[in-house]
């Protein structure tokens, strides 16, 4: 037997699948998003990264919830050869998601370079990071899919049960599973995404992450703008696939995928292919992709 719990969470739905203890695993999930966001979030003034950003020139001792999350976004970046790039920061505010999604208000579009993410020194064993003055840090790309990996794992292995953790399009899947796998719906953020009616693929481990242009879209100067920056222009990346959806080892390793192929556009199969990534392509006009040994509709089962 399964249980599902679902909750609202930075501006999408959190999803929680177990095989037993719910009550205890959504304590624990909880508990993984309050320190995740106590560390990573832009939008909160008393968060890590927001007192990070006042620091700037000098190395500064981080806790370990966020120096883990630099770690893994600066090796995304590094994966990625900078198409995944946490200081899109300032570019990101300045095409207007300068705010929790829910105020953003219309303004002038003013492009900003993006600094680059080499320029970010974490020295991991000492804890310390050192971000240059002109710097701004944006953990969006792989915090959540940080997340849900973090969750999956706490709750399989402190509750002894199998777990799937949804975070508004970043699957994690942890220990046992059920028959047939955990079912996770192809939508545009897996919001419904367990035993939902619409198309669905089977998990059994690793993660499942979908990037989507449909999705935190907002109005800027006239012109309708989306969440993921490209770093090379510094504006949202253009929109040649609605969403890409990306099967992985880990559900940050998929994310990071699918975000670099929302970024590469029409390169974006090539890339994926060459990385031996199986993954889910959409277009704008709705024809779908599969690259690299996605499975065909009738197989339905990814990992």
């Amino acid at each position: 037997m399964t249980h599902v719990v679902e909750f609202p969470v930075w501006g999408t739905t959190a999803v929680l699948a177990v095989t037993d203890r719910p009550v205890e695993a959504e304590r624990l999930l909880r508990a993984v998003l309050d320190d995740v966001d106590l560390a990573c979030s832009r939008f909160r003034a008393d968060s890590e990264l927001s007192r990070l950003h006042t620091t700037t020139g000098r190395a500064v001792p981080v806790g370990p919830v966020l120096a883990e999350a630099l770690a893994v976004a600066l090796r995304a970046a590094r994966l990625t050869d900078g198409l995944v790039d946490p200081t899109v920061g300032a570019a990101v505010r300045a095409i207007g998601y300068d705010r929790d999604f829910a105020s953003i208000v219309d303004g002038p579009l003013v492009p900003r370079a993006v600094p680059g993410w080499h320029r970010v020194l974490l020295d991991a064993e000492r804890g310390e990071v050192v971000l240059p003055r002109g710097v701004e840090l944006d953990l969006g790309a792989t915090a959540k899919a940080l997340a849900a990996d973090r969750a999956a794992r706490a709750i399989s292995s402190m509750l002894d049960c199998g777990a799937l953790v949804s975070l508004g399009g970043d699957v994690a899947v942890e220990g046992e599973v059920p028959p047939g796998g955990w079912r996770v719906a192809l939508a545009d953020d897996h919001r419904t995404a367990v035993a939902a009616p619409q198309a669905v693929v089977a998990v059994r481990r690793g993660g499942l992450a979908t990037s989507s242009t449909t999705q935190r879209t907002w109005q800027r100067a006239g012109r309708a703008q989306h969440h993921i920056v490209d770093p090379r222009t510094g504006l949202a990346a253009e929109v040649v696939w609605r969403t890409a959806t990306v099967a992985a080892a880990t559900c940050v390793d998929a994310n990071t995928a699918a975000t670099a192929a929302i970024v590469l556009g029409h390169d974006a199969p090539e890339w994926l292919a060459e990385h031996g990534l199986p993954a889910r392509l959409v277009s704008a006009s709705g024809e779908v992709l599969a690259v690299a040994g996605w499975p065909a509709e009738r197989e339905r089962q990814v990992a």
